[in-house]
């Protein structure tokens, strides 16, 4: 398009129609229209399978620490292994859809890391190993080179694990190894999963008084009496989904 309008300004337009229609057409190209090209393919290019065969029932930390929205960074030396690896995660989430919490590629550099600690919860890829001895900047750590996943001190009780997280676990694995599913299958079984524990919350949300916006009871949780690890898991979910009163 360039060699024949010898301007920026063609392109910059066909740009601009993608960006606000969802077409572009070219006379020696055809039409492309965005619809063509769903972006849930993309979230699901990663496999979560993959991530199963290689930390089994340790796969229910890092579902958890998404659920809660904490600060996870994966370390390989290799970055193709990082990416692959990270671009997967979130669809332990799939609920959410959120694609953004994805820094696939950080170096220890000041100005990176000070962007990425104003966020507050990710994903976060490193090549360097020094990113171990860096506590402040993770909650979980996954070394993917040894196939280890560290919780940090801070994050224990946060992040305790119970009954429930084991019923997590075993089914995430299940799913996982069965080889008559597909990815998508073993994402739609998790999503399913994570659907019924916000049904198990939402008998202790109310509506708060000053904009409709759903909060926590905090007593009525207490009242249900669950096993601990379950009310503090529930807590803090309601906490990363800002349903605590102020």
């Amino acid at each position: 398009m360039y060699l024949k309008h010898g301007s920026p300004v063609k392109m910059m337009e066909s740009y601009i129609a993608v960006l606000t229609k969802g077409i572009c057409q070219s006379e020696e190209n055809g039409s492309f229209l965005s619809k063509d090209f769903d972006v849930r393919k993309a979230y699901l290019a990663g496999s979560i399978k993959d991530i199963v065969s290689q930390f089994g029932m340790e796969t229910v930390i890092l579902h958890t620490a998404l659920m809660l929205k904490k600060r996870i960074v994966v370390y390989h030396p290799k970055i193709e292994v990082v990416q692959e690896f990270t671009r997967t995660l979130p669809a332990l989430v799939w609920h959410r859809q959120d694609w953004t919490i994805l820094h696939s590629y950080v170096h220890l550099d000041a100005d990176e890391l000070e962007a990425l600690q104003l966020c507050t919860g990710y994903i976060a890829g490193f090549v360097d190993s020094e990113v171990s001895n860096r506590a402040d900047l993770y909650d979980v750590f996954v070394n993917l080179a040894e196939s280890e996943i560290t919780i940090a001190p801070l994050a224990k009780e946060a992040m305790t694990m119970g009954k429930l997280h084991k019923e997590i676990g075993h089914l995430i694995v299940q799913s996982a190894e069965d080889p008559e599913k597909s990815d998508s299958q073993v994402i739609q079984d998790i999503s399913l999963k994570t659907k019924e524990i916000f049904t198990n919350l939402a008998p202790f949300s109310e509506v708060s008084g000053d904009g409709g916006k759903r909060v926590l009871n905090l007593e009525a949780l207490k009242q249900r009496r669950f096993p601990p690890a379950t009310e503090n898991f529930l807590y803090h979910l309601a906490a990363a989904e800002q349903m605590l009163k102020i």
